[in-house]
């Protein structure tokens, strides 16, 4: 077989692939869809496995880890409040104890454990599988630019949940965990409830991290753009500066602290928003 054979066979290929994509109707986008989720759900299944099997050392050793003095966040602040003669920055000097109630708390939370560090673990494949699902309806030129997602996707959300970890919990627990109405009552946090306030803390994080990629893709389609960003960007702070009041502790120097990054990713949607309307201006000067 000839070369010009070879690639004209290559070509026939991938025409047929083509057109077999553009005329795959609804249900079979449908079916598609699923077969994706069924592998991104088979990924946080094995996951979840890993973290049931090591759930001592996840709970001992990553969970209630940032409540003790030792943290590393702790001790930096430690460090910070002898350094200003201001004891007030210490944080988490004096552990809490957790206690369970319920019968079945230990191993309702064992498996909330499991569920959570599971799709944590599996995030990088979840972003490639929906990758793969939008990458046949995209034109090549913008395959290209969009290559690098599933990398910087991954990226944000483990920066969101290691920020949520090593930051925000420990300003949570530290508020909470030694605050007091009187002095009669004293803190034994429940098992369920601790938990439950770190893997949504961390997991939240992660989450609020994908802000620019989010505002990247509805650039992309045109539903925002950086004008409308700018505008309403006061407003914008403002929604922002909330959803930190509602993952931090109730007090101002946590909410700044956590709103400062938000700004941040905020303002780095406005800049990619920006380079897409760019493209889109030079592709059109160059068509005309």
């Amino acid at each position: 077989m000839s070369i010009k054979e070879i690639l004209t066979g290559k070509e026939k290929t991938e025409s047929k692939s083509k057109k077999t994509n553009e005329e795959m109707s609804f249900l079979e986008h449908l079916e598609e869809l699923r077969w994706h989720l069924v592998r991104a759900s088979a990924a946080v299944l094995f996951g979840a496995i890993f973290v049931f099997i090591n759930v001592k050392f996840i709970m001992d050793q990553i969970l209630f880890a940032p409540k003790y003095p030792g943290f590393i966040t702790n001790r930096v602040f430690a460090w910070v409040a002898e350094k200003f003669n201001s004891p007030d920055l210490a944080i988490n000097t004096q552990p809490f104890s957790i206690i369970n109630y319920d019968m079945a708390g230990q191993f309702s939370t064992h498996l909330n454990i499991a569920m959570i560090g599971g799709i944590i673990l599996a995030i990088p494949y979840i972003f490639w599988e929906f990758w793969r699902f939008i990458k046949p309806a995209l034109y090549e030129k913008e395959r290209k630019h969009a290559t690098g997602a599933v990398i910087y996707s991954t990226m944000l959300f483990m920066t969101g949940v290691f920020f949520g970890y090593f930051l925000i919990v420990p300003l949570s627990t530290h508020f909470f965990g030694s605050y007091r109405v009187s002095t009669e009552v004293v803190n034994q946090i429940n098992l369920n409830s601790y938990i439950s306030a770190v893997t949504t803390i961390i997991l939240g994080s992660g989450v609020v991290f994908e802000l620019p990629i989010v505002i990247y893709f509805l650039a992309k389609v045109g539903l925002v753009s950086s004008g409308f960003l700018i505008q309403y960007r006061k407003h914008a702070y403002i929604l922002l500066l909330m959803l930190a009041a509602i993952i931090t502790p109730p007090d101002v120097f946590s909410m700044l602290v956590v709103s400062g990054p938000l700004i941040l990713l905020y303002e780095l949607g406005v800049i990619l928003a920006k380079r897409i309307e760019r493209k889109r201006i030079d592709k059109e000067l160059l068509e005309a």
